[in-house]
């Protein structure tokens, strides 16, 4: 593999593998890997995430991969943070108050306050609210897809880099500084998914 070496962390939840292959598609040198040396030799990384808030942060920190995860950032390399690995970047979540998040972007996750059923699970259009490199290419409304019941709310509504519509505004996609970070699975959104991940590693092969 000749492309970037892109770590993603492994902090043992979830099908993280499938985010792995994603990034090897579109030209990486992904590595599904909990060493925090091979993270700090990494070009760039990325922090996926299913299921729930609390046991995700939990599984993170057996793994001792928080304060890896928060040299990465530290560092100015691309990050990105992927659906639950998105929520784990906020102060914590209402999914599970106990439980603190990472703290690098300020705000909470909270319930989607729609009537429409929970979690929302389909493919959404999403609008684009600020430019940013990771939807070069893609249009102003990409179809991506999404597995959720929360969603990210910064402190400051500038992170928001792109929402969609379910029964209300929901924030999909964030940047802060070298973060980005999506609620929904570009490595399961098909052309547009792949889009973005590409130019993710673009990014990291620029780093």
């Amino acid at each position: 593999m000749t492309g970037p070496l892109v770590a993603v962390l492994d902090y043992g939840i979830g099908n993280l593998r499938s985010a792995q292959k994603a990034l090897q598609r579109v030209g990486a040198d992904a590595r599904l890997t909990n060493d925090a040396g091979l993270v700090a030799d990494a070009a760039a990384v990325v922090l996926p995430g299913v299921g729930a808030f609390g046991a995700c942060m939990s599984a993170l920190r057996r793994a001792a991969l928080e304060d890896v995860a928060h040299h990465a950032v530290a560092s100015g390399r691309p990050f990105l943070g992927v659906c639950v690995g998105m929520q784990m970047l906020f102060d914590g979540s209402e999914e599970d108050p106990a439980h603190a998040g990472l703290g690098i972007i300020p705000g909470r996750v909270c319930w989607l306050g729609t009537s429409l059923p929970r979690p929302q699970m389909q493919w959404n259009r999403l609008d684009i609210r600020r430019p940013d490199a990771l939807f070069d290419g893609l249009g102003s409304h990409p179809w991506m897809y999404f597995v959720h019941s929360l969603h990210g709310v910064p402190a400051d509504p500038q992170h928001v880099a792109a929402t969609c519509q379910y029964g209300q505004s929901v924030n999909a996609a964030f940047r802060r500084g070298n973060v980005f970070a999506t609620q929904f699975h570009p490595e399961k959104s098909g052309h547009d998914g792949l889009g973005l991940l590409a130019n993710f590693v673009r990014q990291a092969a620029a780093a």
